[in-house]
This record gives C-alpha cells, sequence and structure tokens, in this order.
C-alpha cells in the first residue's frame, strides 16, 4: 500500500469515527443524519446527499438531505427517480452511475450549479438494511476532476459502512419509540417516519454517577442498546467507568440473569489468553492437569465483556475475530467445536483508526465490534459530575475508616477547576489521598493534593490520553450541542444549496472565525473544520 492509498485510508476510517460518534451523541436522529451528511460533503466532495427511509405507511421519504434549499426538499428535488429508488429496495448492491450525464434518469435529477467542464459528477446510492430487505438509502453526489484518479470501489466500502452505521441508529432510535405506545401508535398511523425520541429527564444507572449532559446522554444510549443483541465497543479515555457502562448494558438486558463475565485483554499474554478465553483440555500442554472451560464457555447465554481489546496481538486478532463471526470455537488441545450464544461487549482507550491505518489492527475485526459505539466522556468534559463524585469518594472513605470529614466549598471549588488525566479512578485518589493527610473534620483546598508536590496533574495533560499519539480534539462531541445549532446553519440563506468553500466562509463569518463554533454548527470536530479550510484555501481571519 503506498503512502496516498495509506493515507485515503486512514481519513476514511477517521471519518467512520465521527460518524460513529455523531451517530450517538443525540436524541435527535434527523440532526444526527443532517451532521453525517455535512462530514461526506467535507470529506469525499459531495455536492448533494440524501437518505431517505420507509415510513410507518410503506412510503420513502427523504429525512435528511445536504446541498439542496429547504423549500427544493419539501417541492420533492430530493426524492429519486421512482425506477432508480425501486431498483435499490429491490436488491441488497449499490446503485452507481459514474457519470450522471449519461443517465436519462439522473441527468436531470442531478443538477448540480457550478459544475465546471473538467468535473464528473458521480451517483452512488447504499442499501440501508440490518437484516433482511432495505429499509432506506443513502445516495450522494459527488465530483470527481480529470486529474482526479476516480475511485468509485473505494467510495462504495465507505458509504457502506456509513449506511450499516446509520441502519444501527434508525433501529435503535425506533426501539426506543415503540417504549412509547401513544406516540408509536400516532406515527404509525400518520405514516410518519420515526425521526426522533424525547429522552425522559433523567437516565440513572446502577453504580454510575452522572447528572451533566454528556453522561445523560450516556446513559441514554445504554439504555438505548441493552435489550438488543448488537456488539457494543465503549470507548473513552483510561479511567472513565468503561466497565461500570458494559455492566450496565448487561444489566438492562434481557440476559441481566445470566452471567457477566469480563476479561482483560492486556493483562495475559496470547498463550493464557487463548486458554483463558477459550479453555483447554487435560495435557493440553504443561500443567494443564484437568479440563477447564474458557470465558465464552462461562457467558453462554450471557455476556463477555473484553476490556482493552485494542491490546491484543495481531495473531490473536484472527483467532478471535473467528469466534465472533460464527460464535463457535475449540478449547486449546481439543478437537470438539463448542458453540456459545454471548453478548460481546467491548472497550478500549485506544485509538483503533490509527492503529487499523498502520495494519496494528485488522480491520476485518474492527468493523465486527464496531457495531455500536458508545463514547464515555472525560472527566474534564463533564465537570458538574466532579462535586457529587468527590462527595461519593469521601463517604466511601468515611465509612472504610470511621471518619466524618466533609468537603469545604473552596475545596470542591478547586477539584472542580482540575482536568483530571487520569478521569475518575484519578479524582478517587485524589480524595482519598487529601482525605488521609486531613487531621480535623473538615478538607479545605490547602489540604489537597494540588497545593503540594503530591499533585500529578501538573504533569500528565489531557492530550497523553486517548491511545499514544492522539488528537485530544478527536474524542470531543461531533454533533451540535442542541438542535438549535442546526437551526444557526439553516439561516444562513439556504446554507446547503452553497458550493462547499462559499458554504465553509458563511459558516466562519458567521461564527466570527472561530473554528471550534463553526465545528458544532456544521455538526463536526475542529480537526474536521480545520482540513475543510485547508483543503479549499480557505484563509483564516484573525479578528
Amino acid at each position: 500500500m503506498n503512502a496516498a492509498m495509506e493515507s485515503k485510508a486512514s481519513l476514511s476510517l477517521l471519518n467512520v469515527y465521527e460518524i460513529s460518534k455523531i451517530l450517538t451523541s443525540s436524541a435527535d436522529l434527523k440532526a444526527q443524519l443532517r451532521a453525517v451528511l455535512n462530514l461526506l460533503a467535507s470529506y469525499m466532495e459531495m455536492r448533494r446527499g440524501i437518505v431517505a427511509i420507509t415510513g410507518g405507511d410503506g412510503e420513502m421519504r427523504v429525512v435528511a438531505a445536504a446541498g439542496l434549499t429547504a423549500n427544493a426538499v419539501n417541492d420533492g428535488a430530493a426524492d429519486l427517480p421512482k425506477a432508480i429508488a425501486e431498483r435499490i429496495m429491490a436488491g441488497q448492491a449499490p446503485f452507481v452511475t459514474e457519470n450522471v450525464a449519461e443517465d436519462p434518469l439522473l441527468a436531470d435529477y442531478v443538477r448540480l450549479p457550478n459544475v465546471l467542464e473538467d468535473e464528473t459528477v458521480s451517483f452512488i446510492a447504499v442499501p440501508i438494511r440490518t437484516v433482511g430487505k432495505p429499509f432506506g438509502f443513502l445516495a450522494v453526489a459527488r465530483v470527481w476532476r480529470q486529474k482526479t484518479q476516480v475511485r468509485i470501489g473505494e467510495d462504495i466500502r465507505f458509504l457502506t459502512m456509513v449506511a450499516n452505521l446509520i441502519a444501527q441508529t434508525v433501529r435503535l432510535h425506533e426501539r426506543m419509540s415503540a417504549t412509547n405506545v401513544d406516540d408509536q401508535v400516532g406515527l404509525k398511523d400518520s405514516g410518519q417516519v420515526v425521526l426522533s425520541y424525547e429522552p425522559e429527564a433523567s437516565y440513572k444507572m446502577d453504580d454510575v454517577i452522572g447528572t451533566s449532559r454528556p453522561m445523560q446522554q450516556v446513559f441514554a444510549q445504554v439504555h438505548l442498546v441493552a435489550p438488543t443483541k448488537s456488539t457494543v465497543i465503549i470507548r473513552g479515555e483510561s479511567g472513565t467507568g468503561k466497565e461500570l457502562v458494559a455492566r450496565a448494558v448487561h444489566n438492562l438486558s434481557p440476559r441481566a440473569g445470566q452471567p457477566f463475565i469480563k476479561v482483560n485483554c492486556a493483562a495475559l499474554p496470547d498463550t493464557l489468553l487463548e486458554a483463558e478465553l477459550f479453555g483447554h483440555e487435560k495435557g493440553a500442554f504443561t500443567g494443564a492437569m484437568q479440563q477447564r472451560k474458557g470465558r465464552f464457555e462461562l457467558a453462554n447465554g450471557g455476556t463477555l465483556f473484553l476490556d482493552e481489546i485494542g491490546d491484543i496481538s495481531s495473531a490473536f486478532q484472527a483467532k478471535l475475530l473467528r469466534v465472533l463471526q460464527e460464535r463457535e470455537f475449540e478449547r486449546v488441545g481439543g478437537t470438539s467445536t463448542i458453540r456459545v450464544d454471548v453478548r460481546i461487549v467491548c472497550a478500549t482507550n485506544r485509538n483503533l483508526e490509527e492503529a487499523v491505518a498502520r495494519e496494528d489492527f485488522r480491520a476485518d475485526l474492527y468493523y465486527r465490534i464496531n457495531v455500536v459505539p458508545i463514547f464515555v466522556p472525560a472527566l474534564r468534559e463533564r465537570r458538574q459530575d466532579i462535586p457529587e463524585l468527590a462527595r461519593y469518594f469521601l463517604q466511601a472513605f468515611n465509612q472504610e475508616n470511621e471518619r466524618n470529614l466533609r468537603f469545604s466549598e473552596q475545596a470542591l471549588r478547586v477539584i472542580t477547576s482540575c482536568d483530571y488525566p487520569g478521569n475518575v479512578r484519578e479524582l478517587e485518589n485524589c480524595v482519598y489521598r487529601a482525605a488521609t493527610m486531613t487531621r480535623g473534620d473538615h478538607i479545605d483546598n490547602v489540604d489537597l493534593p494540588c497545593q503540594s508536590s503530591f499533585c500529578h496533574c501538573a504533569t500528565l495533560k489531557p492530550e497523553m490520553a486517548f491511545g499514544s499519539g492522539a488528537d485530544p480534539e478527536a474524542s470531543a462531541p461531533a454533533a451540535p450541542e442542541s438542535p438549535a445549532d442546526w437551526q444557526k446553519v439553516d439561516d444562513l440563506d439556504d446554507l446547503d444549496a452553497l458550493p462547499q468553500r462559499e458554504r465553509l466562509v458563511r459558516v466562519m463569518e458567521r461564527s466570527g472565525w472561530v473554528q471550534a463554533k463553526a465545528a458544532r454548527m456544521l455538526g463536526m470536530t475542529p480537526r474536521q473544520i480545520g482540513y475543510a479550510l485547508r483543503k479549499h484555501n480557505v484563509e483564516i481571519k484573525r479578528l
């Protein structure tokens, strides 16, 4: 693989990662899909894109569009020609036209402004499906310049991955909406597409503290995915509580009465990890005095939590892939095939996308486990929860040591202001350290480790987290903070109808040339907006 292809593959995986975050960041599916299309416009020279979903009445409806005005969408300009839509929905394969000018069905449908003489417009539509027939499609019109090598196959593979993520998200939203019978009946009677659900005022999970908006989103996602059989991967920095989230997925699932088995994949070498997961027969190796069941067998009927899955070796990844695909294996030293019914929940603090690009992590295993991602925010991204967490840990210390310590308001303010590169685990250690060294009944700000040489925050920085060499912005939420942010974009004189470069300039002007704010308005990360600005040679103004 040459450097250009490696760069392309790395960027594709990065965008899959960003899209995964977008699709798990909000209860508003319409806003999520709009954000996905905005990201595609930046990544692949997409000039027009639509997502269409079958409604309760069986009719196909466009639920998100980019490159068209709102009025044009309402007037039906985004609706595919019926013959093409039927071809997409009838089969499982993508529909591709390399040059729409040569297709009479698409020549009138895809009329893009500002297309130059040396540019060719291609049309790609991929079905949106989970199991069975498609229930929607993702369709894009993109531009190729004569000097650019056309790589339709790469775009098809990338868009197929995106469509699969969209399919999972739509089904999860439908399942959550179905919990409200009255609303669901209304949706079915009107033939509308399920676009969003209104989360309860407050979600809760056992042993997990969090009233902040980022954690409430995590709780909502857990409640959404727990009743399904879907594989879940929990992403986040070290110490954020990924195991607690995994256990909550199990406890809220129909498998709650069955075993929850966990394995730290980073704690064992390959030979021991294989025996630990798959079990071994008597005499399989020195010291194997009797037959032993592995963790997969022990978790049969329940949930297997594979922690630190990003740390397993390349050789073992191939063995694990087969088990995850087939749900069958042989014990070490055995020949009998054992089948199990196990739900897989994984967790990692590694940047798997970079690992796949470096060929340190198998792409097929990545796609196998990256079905439903849940992103656990760093503690510095949910400071509202820090005082409650600190009090919880102090109460635990008091019970263990028969003391009655309390925090002063000044101490809580200092505690809340720290970045905690070690996250909740570091906060717990900080509280225990301060409580141990305090002689009176109150922990004041002068008693905290950050007021002495005992604090590690000054040397451990947030940019060290989420895997070696990772960009801290990559773990920031990619979707807008609220649907109101989309209204800011929609008010920009039909912004979606503008060429990409002009659209970027208009949003940057509206945001006062603050890239982070512009990124939120477009449903992108600051890194994505920076890439788009460089790609289109937009000079940053300093106000």
